[in-house]
């Protein structure tokens, strides 16, 4: 071997040897890998309530101020408008149909529901629920066959079909249901009752939280039948957005500035609280996404004027 083929041959393995010290030491890198945010910054002023985890790392804010939704990166923190400002619109709950990649969002005072493309924002859909001002489309859970909106100031909850693959419904099929059996609605004109929504992985069974009675309930939704949860004399008042997993309900308890979560029985009629999430970011939490190990809270601020005000959604472990 010649001598200008050994130094090129001592070049390699020094590269080489270069790169695998670049994997191997850390602190060597030259470039680190994306790190998933604690805190991630919405809009200024955006007053945000709901949110959902889409596809791959996606999440999506809807805002009370504008009907608007923003859409971001999990893993970056960055995102932007997806949905523009909609005149006499608001956005509180929603969920994404990863089937589809469709986003339904709950429309509050205004009584109607809204389905959007979650990649464009273009709407697909509005849907009449209830009479406006009378009526606050709170929260929505999508399950295999229909989407179930709550409503905050009555006894109903509304049902609306999806076509096969979660194809877009009719929206003359949406069909209000009465909560019965146990469920009891605390009276007064606007007081919130109905909040939070979920659904079993089956979609056998609705899972339902009654911000003022503070009271959980596993509810029949094809006909509306309730019967209220035993958490052994606990209360789970100011009870917001909730989520399912496995066997593990995670409530959000907005006011307090927490995210209990509790053990459920397999027959869900029953739980215990096993832990209580607080957060030094958590400022009036309001609903709650899940992505790998963490949760996903968006900080509402109830009681601060929303113009120049920041929001952020933060992040816990579960």
């Amino acid at each position: 071997m010649s001598h200008r083929d050994r130094l090129r041959v001592r070049g390699r393995m020094l590269l080489l040897l270069g790169l695998l010290l670049t994997v191997a030491l850390p602190g060597v890198a030259v470039a680190q890998a994306p790190v998933f945010p604690e805190v991630i910054q919405l809009p200024v002023g955006y007053a945000p309530e709901g949110i959902a985890v889409g596809r791959g790392t996606s999440f999506y804010a809807g805002s009370l101020a504008d009907g608007s939704v923003y859409g971001g990166d999990l893993r970056t923190g960055e995102g932007a408008i997806v949905v523009p400002p909609q005149a006499g619109r608001i956005s509180v709950g929603m969920k994404v149909d990863t089937r589809t990649n469709h986003l339904f969002v709950a429309g509050g005072t205004t009584g109607e529901a809204y389905i959007y493309d979650a990649a464009t924002g273009a709407e697909l859909a509005m849907i009449p629920l209830g009479l406006p001002g009378a009526t606050f489309i709170n929260d929505v859970v999508v399950t295999r066959d229909a989407a179930y909106f709550t409503n905050s100031f009555a006894p109903y909850f509304y049902r609306v079909p999806l076509g096969p693959g979660g194809r877009i419904p009719d929206p003359a099929a949406a069909t209000a249901v009465m909560l019965t059996g146990e469920w009891v609605q605390v009276p007064g004109p606007f007081v919130f009752n109905s909040n939070g929504i979920t659904a079993t992985p089956d979609g056998r069974w609705l899972i339902i939280v009654n911000s003022t009675a503070g009271k959980l309930y596993r509810v029949d939704p094809g006909n509306g039948g309730a019967d209220e949860i035993d958490l052994g004399g606990a209360s789970v008042s100011a009870g917001d957005g909730i989520l399912l997993d496995g066997k593990t309900l995670y409530v959000v308890r907005n006011q307090l500035n927490q995210i209990v979560a509790i053990g459920m029985a397999p027959d869900f009629l029953s739980g215990a609280i096993v832990e209580t999430i607080t957060d030094s970011d958590f400022n009036v939490p309001t609903t709650v996404a899940e992505f790998g190990n963490s949760l996903y809270a968006v900080n509402a601020k109830f009681g601060t004027p929303a113009p120049g005000t920041p929001y952020e959604v933060v992040k816990v472990d579960k």
